[in-house]
């Protein structure tokens, strides 16, 4: 290989089901732009990734068929099915490395998702730690059987657990009793033990099957009522929600299909509860999976409007936007929804402990009337760390966080914290740093720094981290203007310690070594 031929790119894409219009936007321009497509395939070398892509394939694209030396009949190699099957995803990973070194950029394509059951994952485990490497997520065989059927996977506070179908028919049954929707894959000569595991749980009446899900061949029906010699690999049982399914029944004034020991009500009883959770700085994928579940289980979601907007509607869910100076008012209203029986999430940019929700929600519900209300608090990624990671490391050692803000605590303890904090050689995350309103106090900050920094000491200027508006700049203290800083921009100032330097043709890397000079 010529050293200075840069490498490739892999790609792993997920194209769905089989519908190929269920490809994703992103999956279909990045099938159609790649030098080199390459697929799995059985040794009839009908590829059902392939079919699924071909609308975006092009001409002039080199294509690498990955063909299994076995799949189903016993295999020849003297160490067994395990020893081939490895041997075969060495020499798969050998043909794409050599695409990707020679400078092409490699798509792996996966029918539904790469991640999900998926034959990309054994290239992505031989390959991504030596070549740059994106996965691109697609519609599961899951989603598309529950979407056919018109029924939900889960509802409220169900759990959906995924099983394949080549555990054994007791382990599967016990799964299958203690779970509230299960999906079933790997059918094909597994159906037999599936049907058997789900009469021993007493769950066969619920079962659905579904097979080559979204394509022309499609076909649904009762899993009870399907022959087990018409069921290809390419297929799925499915126990949709049981929640979804009662309720539907009594909305039409019927019995229930499931049995459920307890009915779950449609509405909430009792006290409910009020979650406080961080958004993070910015869009969904900064979102943790913990604040996912309290906001899609939440009935009602509080808070400042823009905040509000950055949570996907849900038609079952009300929205109660309010504007962000109105903190002690939002936190009693959510509080007073809780006690007539409400789950409430309390939305928060950031971390809703840090200059935000969490504080005014406490203060106003450790009053005697709302004690008994329960409150808990979920942790988001906060501004300061989704700066930091733009530019490297510049929190690696002590560190002080300051708001600027005057609304609601003196100009004179900010200036005695920020001269004690900058004289105690804290890097210092400086948030609120001005406003429409406040146009004076990023100067007034910067000169009372530059007493007990040197004006080499590197700032961070952090605006709109993960969002569309993103603009991160490192400049030196002296030459921080006050005019590119606003409401969205925060400010990291670094301390005696805290080094700049380029690596290459990136921007500038930002540390603070963990080290403290003696």
């Amino acid at each position: 290989m010529d050293s200075g031929t840069p490498v490739g790119r892999l790609y792993g894409v997920g194209l769905g089901p089989g519908d190929p219009e269920l490809v994703t936007v992103k999956a279909a321009r990045l099938v159609e732009r790649a030098d080199v497509v390459a697929y799995h395939s059985a040794r009839h070398g009908r590829s059902v990734a392939r079919m699924i892509a071909e609308p975006y394939l092009r001409d002039g694209q080199i294509e690498e068929a990955l063909t299994y030396p076995v799949t189903t009949e016993k295999p020849e190699h003297p160490g067994g099915y395990r020893a081939e099957i490895e041997e075969f995803y060495a020499d798969c990973a050998a043909r794409l490395a050599a695409h990707l070194d020679a400078g092409r950029d490699v798509v792996v394509l996966c029918e539904g998702d790469p991640f999900f059951y998926g034959s990309y994952m054994h290239m992505h485990k031989r390959l991504a730690g030596r070549y740059p490497t994106e996965v691109v997520p697609g519609v599961t065989s899951v989603s598309a059987a529950a979407a056919v059927l018109g029924r939900p996977l889960v509802e409220r506070d169900e759990t959906l657990t995924i099983l394949p179908g080549t555990l054994p028919t007791e382990v599967l049954a016990e799964r299958l009793a203690a779970t509230d929707s299960a999906a079933i894959m790997k059918l094909g000569r597994t159906f037999g033990n599936v049907r058997a595991a789900l009469a021993e749980a007493g769950r066969l009446d619920e079962a659905w099957y579904v097979e080559r899900a979204t394509t022309d061949q499609q076909r649904s029906a009762k899993l009870d009522e399907v022959d087990p010699e018409t069921v290809p690999y390419f297929s799925l049982a499915l126990l949709p929600s049981r929640v979804h399914e009662r309720t539907r029944a009594e909305l039409a004034g019927q019995a229930a299909p499931v049995t459920v020991a307890e009915p779950v009500p449609v509405e909430p009883a009792g006290l409910g509860e009020v979650v406080v959770v961080g958004l993070g700085p910015a869009g969904r994928e900064w979102l943790t999976p913990q604040a996912r579940a309290a906001l899609d289980t939440a009935d009602d979601l509080v808070g400042y409007g823009p905040y509000l907007d950055r949570v996907p509607a849900n038609p079952r869910q009300r929205r109660h936007a309010s504007d962000n100076r109105v903190e002690a008012e939002r936190a009693e209203f959510a509080l007073d929804l809780a006690r007539r029986g409400r789950r409430v999430a309390v939305v928060s940019s950031g971390d809703p402990g840090v200059f935000a929700m969490a504080a005014a929600v406490l203060e106003v519900a450790s009053e005697p009337k709302w004690t008994e209300i329960p409150v808990r608090v979920l942790p988001g990624l906060t501004a300061a760390q989704a700066v930091a990671s733009r530019v490297g490391a510049p929190l690696g050692h002590d560190y002080c966080v300051l708001s600027l803000s005057d609304r609601l605590k003196p100009w004179e303890v900010i200036t005695k914290r920020l001269a004690a904090a900058a004289s105690a050689d804290l890097v210092i995350a400086i948030y609120n740093p001005g406003s429409k309103s406040r146009v004076w106090q990023v100067a007034a900050a910067k000169e009372l720094l530059l007493q007990h920094r040197s004006p080499e000491t590197p700032v961070v200027l952090g605006r709109d981290v993960g969002g569309s508006g993103e603009r991160v700049r490192v400049v030196r203290l002296a030459d921080l203007d006050p005019a590119e800083v606003d409401m969205r921009t925060l400010l990291l100032v670094g301390s005696s310690t805290t080094q700049v330097v380029s690596r290459g043709g990136a921007g500038p890397v930002v540390f603070t070594p963990r080290r403290y000079p003696a």
